[in-house]
């Protein structure tokens, strides 16, 4: 009977031991299912180190996608070389007939309408006598969609002008203020030496090199321009507590417009 009960209890400990240890890989299993959980869900280091690089303007987006993507940003970061090239050379050739040539633009569509019709009406008229089909010439037509989105996107982008010059007007951003005179002197220097011609030339190109040099070394052109503006703004703190901050302000600073 002794031996029985001992039996008894030592099957009972085992089995209290069981559901101990059971318990225990159980919620070792949830513990580390909650730790893969909250592990999936938190941002890894790659990402908050990313989001802590300073990137110039503040771009939160690559270099493709702040020219607008799509053919265009294509174009200006030379992904089909041929045709950035193409483009490239078409416009040095514009620049070197009306600029280097001084070749006037009236009388560049005029010679080149002369020629172009002088040819087709030549070559319609001689293809019944040396037995060829006549040249087959397109019917060009402006789409009215395409003209009504370029129109809208102008009276957006014009109108958006005039809102920014007229808050700069009332004298509610000084620092904008000052940026803008420093921009508009430097373009008036600018077209002291050169025509506008020449200067839409300078853009192009520089659209065509120096979006490309800044997608292939953005890290080191970012670290340069942080510290850059951390100059910046130590010299426009002192400027502003010395001189800025005793000019008075438009006396429509405090108001606000609905």
């Amino acid at each position: 009977m002794a031996e029985h009960e001992e039996s008894v209890a030592e099957s009972l400990l085992e089995k209290i031991t069981e559901k101990f240890h059971g318990g225990d890989s159980s919620s070792s299993d949830s513990d580390g299912e909650k730790s893969s959980v909250v592990d999936s869900s938190a941002p890894s280091a790659a990402e908050v180190v990313k989001a802590k690089i300073y990137r110039l303007f503040g771009r939160e987006k690559p270099v493709h996608k702040v020219l607008g993507g799509g053919k265009p940003a294509d174009v200006f970061l030379w992904r089909n070389k041929k045709v950035s090239a193409a483009t490239l050379g078409g416009a040095t050739a514009i620049w070197v007939l009306f600029e280097l040539m001084e070749y006037h633009l009236l009388t560049f569509v005029c010679h080149s309408l002369i020629l172009s019709l002088a040819i087709m009406f030549l070559w319609s008229n001689a293809s019944t006598f040396i037995n060829k089909s006549p040249p087959r010439i397109p019917e060009v037509s402006i789409p009215e969609d395409m003209t009504v989105n370029i129109a809208l996107s102008l009276r957006y982008e014009i109108n958006w002008a005039f809102a920014a010059l007229r808050d700069i007007a009332l004298g509610r951003d000084l620092k904008k203020f000052l940026s803008v005179i420093a921009g508009l002197w430097v373009f008036s220097i600018i077209g002291n030496f050169c025509n506008f011609l020449t200067l839409f030339y300078i853009a192009f190109v520089t659209l065509h090199t120096v979006p490309p040099l800044y997608e292939k070394y953005e890290d080191k052109v970012d670290a340069f321009a942080e510290k850059a503006q951390t100059e910046f703004k130590k010299h426009y703190s002192v400027i502003h507590a010395k001189y800025l901050s005793k000019i008075p302000k438009g006396p429509l600073k405090d108001k606000k417009f609905q």
